[in-house]
């Protein structure tokens, strides 16, 4: 047993964290669900987004795709349309990967062994728990930064949680003191308190149910806890895009490849800026690249789109195409309406948004 656990009140923790749980919960709609497929959606959709943002497109989802099955045999085209917005476009690829995986081994089962789960593509540690413990009532840990937070504080753990072996110190505390009658709403709970009493700055101690039990409070430590190292900060990169229209008013974009960063979704056309002139580099870009002769006439827009990792710095410019273009698999002259069909990245929808609301002034 960790030394953690030495002295720790685990059945009255158990207790008052799932009390409060019952009392407290937010009204979800995939918590009440019971269906698997829609409680592994709904914790992808919730990997680095906020709860408010994934309600509407998890309906929204769930509408399309309202069964394995369903989401198995979409069209990737149509599956990251219907994920548009969300970002971090891997998850929801590699659940589609996943879920065409499920049918065909598991017979469109979801399965309930850690082991058989937890190898699906996209699957780690943290799903697996949650999708085990919600959907089949297995005592699986399930261990994300706010569930981390909050067993820092509890526990007074002054390990650094953006490493490895932090998280698997938790996934061992998680392991010992899970309820082992109610995994789902254990689990549930502790990511309920993160989200709404143990919190990251100024945690709501004089609310939280579990106030007895935390040795942070006791201290006075809460506000040093979790110790978290700080991120690089990302490579800025500076682009260089434009929206080209034709005589008819249809727009070029282009999807990109089909791997590396936001594969296959559709975009403007855009290039890293590599001279001082951007307007003749985007000139000879789309000629180079596309073959694509256009006018390039003022820019409309400039915008910054930050990644985890990586900056985007872009200048967007208005312009009109000269002659025809050969469109091709991955490059399409779209009119407005059309448009609404294919999966930009959120910096794309942004430039769009202001190309209708400036660029079309110049038209």
């Amino acid at each position: 047993m960790t030394p953690f656990l030495e002295g720790f009140a685990t059945e009255r923790f158990q207790r008052d964290l799932i009390e409060w749980f019952e009392r407290e919960q937010r009204e979800l709609p995939w918590r009440k669900e019971t269906d698997p497929y829609k409680i592994w959606v709904s914790e992808v959709m919730l990997q680095q987004t906020r709860v408010d943002t994934v309600i509407p497109y998890f309906q929204q989802f769930m509408e399309q795709f309202p069964t394995l099955e369903a989401l198995a045999d979409a069209d990737e085209e149509k599956v990251l349309k219907a994920w548009e917005g969300l970002g971090y476009y891997s998850r929801v690829r590699n659940l589609h990967a996943a879920v065409k995986e499920v049918k065909e081994r598991y017979g469109g089962k979801v399965p309930d062994r850690a082991e058989e789960f937890s190898k699906l593509k996209g699957v780690g540690p943290y799903t697996t728990g949650a999708v085990l413990s919600i959907a089949y009532g297995i005592p699986e840990p399930a261990v994300d930064g706010n569930v981390m937070r909050v067993l820092s504080r509890i526990f007074l753990v002054w390990e650094d949680i953006a490493k490895a072996k932090t998280r698997t110190l938790f996934e061992e505390i998680v392991r010992a003191i899970i309820a082992r009658d109610q995994p789902s709403y254990f689990n549930q709970a502790l990511m309920e308190l993160g989200a709404l009493i143990c919190v990251p700055r100024k945690p709501a101690c004089l609310l939280c149910p579990v106030r007895s039990h935390c040795r942070a409070f006791h201290e006075g430590a809460q506000a040093q806890l979790p110790v978290k190292t700080k991120k690089m900060k990302g490579k800025e990169v500076d682009i260089v895009a434009a929206i080209v229209a034709d005589e008819k008013g249809r727009v070029l974009i282009h999807k990109r490849d089909s791997d590396g960063l936001l594969a296959n979704l559709w975009e403007f056309p855009n290039c890293e800026i590599a001279s001082e002139n951007r307007k003749q580099q985007l000139e000879s870009f789309f000629l180079e690249r596309y073959g694509v002769s256009v006018t390039l006439q003022f820019p409309f827009a400039a915008l910054q789109h930050v990644f985890s990792h990586l900056v985007w710095n872009i200048v967007a410019y208005y312009g009109t195409i000269v002659g025809d273009v050969v469109e091709t698999e991955r490059l399409k002259l779209v009119g407005e309406e059309e448009l609404q069909q294919y999966a930009f990245p959120v910096s794309h929808q942004r430039l769009w948004e202001e190309y209708k609301r400036r660029g079309k002034e110049a038209n």
